[in-house]
């Protein structure tokens, strides 16, 4: 029965306790240790029943208690500091690092299907979601303007348990916003502000929830209100939840609704940040939004809104990408064309990679690559698989030119770090390691902190993982029914000072969980060893459909269950942030082996290296950039396979040798004094050159630097004089796009082509004809570079060439390449459209050559 009304009852807070109202509706208690150490001090076992969510531990506290608490001279004073600490980190302002950089204007919008930010927010279900939560906690230590959108799923993702037979399982649980640190958005009058969108034909409402990340803001839309009917409701009930119609709905609300909430609050953002294809209608909703605002064209609108979007992609699965059948999509946008300015045919065209093809399926991918001046992978191998994922969208250009970059991620390390290591970093690195993570010269202060003090706080941790793996697994074989005896052997399962390697990772099946148990008897010769032990952990979710990375799971359940193994291998139930925290703080080594190049990144390994953990890893993703030699172990050397199977019996064999050979022994091996110097040396080595590179703070500054602070440039220099540039530019494009066609390289000659020697000058002549347009339209480059002994080019370089006369359309160009290479070399004359107020020289995906 539901009520007639509904109210919100806050907790009587005493004076001397008011400060508890704010530290509990920021995020930043999150990632400092003392502000989560006063919620403990309330009461700990309340604090982790309600998973560390301290709006509704205040909730449930009892009058007495904080009665009790208010006359606690020490924790009133301890809440005075935290507060007060809280209170001088939002009030500062400006952002040292862009200084006198950026417009005063400049405002970044963060779109995101998923953010993991703290426990007791569950709407994430894995890395996307993680990396998003750590963007949000770096801008804000940044003090980078920006502001983020999402969704409220009511559900989440789902919560995993596993049945008798280690089969996994899925259950989902409402989440109640009243009772998290978010609160709902409200106009001057008191009343629910809402936003809405059009889903075929239909109104859908939203209303919004603010969370405050430090000193950025996030804004999630609900659906779930009582105007919807209640298929619209449910847009927001789970995340990655249903069928490609609930998908295509829930970016239409991400992404269109997204950009009308930010209109709605007042918000002008200046660049648009796209993480992941899920938003990629946002950027239809800005053109939309330009058009009936400022009375721009379609091609106006769209080169305003190309050149001030950034977009992230985050898989090289083609799986990963989000792909809708052509007549959901015109069951979806059919009134929206309109309103665009473009036909249906057209709109379809900007999310295929070949846009005439009528029968190819709309890819939101392609949709944000053709939308944004800017595209980057998440890794510098991603970037490499990401070129040559999409390069048929731009056809004219060679592999190595299609305009995909890459920003390798990074992880916000004081939310992963234990309490025991941030207390070592303040005491030999200074405060300064949390204000400027990405130094090399503070984290070379990781070299002065003795062997045993370090080695002493990475052994507490283990131990209370090891404490808290027992308990869990007790937990959770209680919940299946297990007996008396099974609860006992949990009880006691795995050793606090024996090598303990982790593997806590999605299990989807290209990441390969199972490779270490190929050879389940040699897997027994390495752990069971009785002077050197070691121990595994796994933790994971398979997606609800994936029936073979539920195998996987069963599989590793079913060996841990065989008597050899019983002490030595475990696999926990709903890997979450709880879980990976104490996980990633107690490791002694990181395991992770995918199928190169498959996995686009894997920060997990990251968060692991800050606590000391080595990682032990295929040359994939970052830890193709990461490894060198003493910083811990590769599997293989990088190696692509075409036999799957082969691949497998090869790595599970270099894994197994390189845990026998060197971890194993590198560990035990010990001094007089029981300390593993030779391992401890590696973790100094890991923790002075991992963390200054692979944390998020480096991460926004390159996203400021390459993207966020170049796009608003672009988009105060477009908007000037009510969008003359933009309407220009626009203009301008529409011609080149018209007349490309008669463009074309006719004669690429050289009066001084025989052989030359090192130094000398290549003089180069290019007869161009280019139709209807002007050398001002166009750049001419000569193309050169080394060939290889089947004739490509190994490595390229440009050099412009100069226009030097021509009529009729009709044109010569002419330049000069400096032989600085040796060898056999080529080149070609390369001709591409140009616009000072173009983003790049690959923007429109022209290219003439010859």
């Amino acid at each position: 029965m539901l009520p007639t009304l509904s109210f919100q009852v806050n907790p009587k807070l005493p004076p001397q306790l008011k400060a508890l109202a704010s530290l509990a509706n920021n995020l930043w208690f999150s990632w400092n240790p003392e502000a989560v150490e006063i919620f403990q001090r309330i009461d700990s076992v309340l604090w982790s029943n309600v998973s560390h969510n301290p709006r509704a531990m205040l909730n449930q506290i009892g009058q007495d208690r904080l009665t009790s608490l208010a006359k606690d001279a020490g924790f009133v004073a301890q809440l005075e500091r935290v507060a007060g600490q809280m209170d001088t980190y939002l009030q500062s302002v400006g952002c040292p690092f862009l200084a006198d950089r950026a417009p005063e204007n400049m405002k970044i919008a963060y779109f995101s299907a998923e953010y993991g930010l703290a426990d007791c927010l569950p709407i994430y279900s894995g890395g996307l979601g993680i990396l998003s939560g750590d963007h949000l906690k770096s801008a804000s230590n940044l003090n980078l303007p920006l502001v983020a959108v999402g969704l409220a799923y009511r559900q989440g993702y789902f919560t995993q348990y596993l049945n008798p037979d280690g089969w996994q399982q899925e259950e989902y649980h409402p989440n109640d916003f009243y009772n998290m640190p978010m609160d709902l958005v409200k106009d001057e009058q008191g009343n629910e502000v809402v936003i809405q969108v059009d889903i075929e034909g239909r109104p859908l409402a939203a209303r919004i929830w603010q969370v405050h990340v430090g000193r950025v803001s996030l804004y999630l839309m609900d659906a779930n209100i009582e105007r919807n009917p209640d298929d619209l409701r449910a847009i927001t009930h789970q995340l990655y939840g249903g069928d490609t119609e609930m998908r295509i709905r829930q970016e239409i609300l991400l992404g269109i609704g997204g950009v009308r909430l930010l209109k709605t609050l007042g918000q002008e953002p200046t660049v648009f940040h796209m993480n992941e294809g899920h938003s990629a209608f946002a950027a239809l909703e800005r053109i939309r939004q330009l058009r009936l605002d400022k009375g721009l064209s379609f091609d106006e609108a769209r080169e305003m809104v190309k050149a001030t979007n950034c977009f992230t992609t985050h898989t090289p699965v083609p799986a990963g990408n989000d792909y809708f059948e052509p007549d959901l999509v015109r069951r979806h946008f059919q009134g929206y064309v309109a309103e665009l300015g473009l036909s249906l045919p057209v709109l379809l065209g900007y999310g295929r990679v070949h846009p005439t093809d009528q029968q190819e399926p709309f890819c939101m991918t392609v949709l944000a690559l053709r939308l944004s001046a800017f595209n980057n992978g998440v890794s510098q191998l991603h970037g490499q698989v990401s070129r040559e994922m999409w390069k048929d969208c731009w056809p004219h250009f060679p592999l190595e030119d299609v305009p995909i970059a890459a920003i390798t991620n990074g992880v916000h390390i004081p939310s992963w770090i234990s309490v025991e290591m941030a207390y070592l970093y303040y005491r030999y690195l200074g405060p300064v390691w949390m204000e400027d993570p990405d130094s090399a010269a503070v984290w070379r202060g990781i070299l002065d902190i003795p062997d045993a003090e370090l080695w002493r706080a990475h052994e507490r941790r283990r131990s209370r993982m090891v404490a808290f793996v027992r308990s869990r697994l007790v937990a959770q074989l209680r919940r299946r029914g297990a007996g008396a005896e099974a609860l006992r052997q949990a009880s006691e399962v795995l050793q606090t000072d024996a090598l303990t390697v982790v593997f806590a990772r999605r299990f989807a099946t290209y990441k390969r969980a199972v490779l270490v148990m190929t050879d389940p008897d040699r897997l027994e010769q390495i752990l069971c060893n009785p002077k050197r032990p070691v121990q595994l952990i796994f933790a994971g979710k398979a997606h609800p459909k994936d029936n073979e990375g539920k195998e996987f799971i069963r599989r590793i359940v079913s060996l841990s269950q065989e008597p050899r193994f019983r002490h030595h291998l475990v696999f926990l139930e709903n890997y979450d942030i709880n879980l990976a925290r104490y996980l990633v703080q107690g490791a002694d080594v990181w395991l992770n082996n995918p199928r190169r190049p498959l996995e686009a990144c894997g920060t997990s390994g990251m968060k692991a290296a800050a606590n000391g953990a080595l990682n032990l890893s295929v040359l994939d993703g970052w830890w193709d950039e990461g490894f060198k030699p003493g910083l811990g172990w590769a599997i293989g050397g990088g190696e692509v396979y075409e036999d799957e199977e082969y691949q497998d019996q090869v790595e599970a064999r270099s894994l197994y040798r390189t845990l026998e050979n060197e971890v194993v022994p590198l560990f035990y091996d010990r001094h007089e004094e029981g300390l593993p110097r030779r391992w401890i040396a590696f973790m100094k080595r890991d923790l002075s050159e991992l963390c200054p590179v692979f944390n998020s703070h480096r991460m926004l500054e390159d996203y400021a630097d390459t993207c966020y602070l170049p796009a608003s440039l672009r988009y105060n220099s477009l908007a000037e004089g009510g969008l003359a540039r933009a309407r220009a530019l626009g203009a301008w494009t529409k011609r080149i796009m018209e007349q490309w066609h008669q463009v074309e390289v006719t004669r690429v000659t050289s009066p001084n082509s025989a052989t030359l020697t090192w130094g000398e000058d290549l003089e180069v002549r290019a007869s161009v004809r280019l139709g209807g347009l002007t050398p001002d339209d166009v750049s001419c480059d000569v193309y050169y570079g080394p060939l290889s002994a089947g004739g490509d080019f190994q490595n390229r370089k440009t050099e412009p060439m100069q226009a030097a006369g021509g009529q009729d359309g009709y044109y010569e160009f002419q330049g000069r390449v400096a032989c600085r290479d040796t060898g056999r070399i080529g080149l070609k004359v390369r001709v591409v459209p140009s616009h000072p107020d173009l983003s790049t020289k690959y923007a429109l995906g022209l290219a003439a050559w010859g």
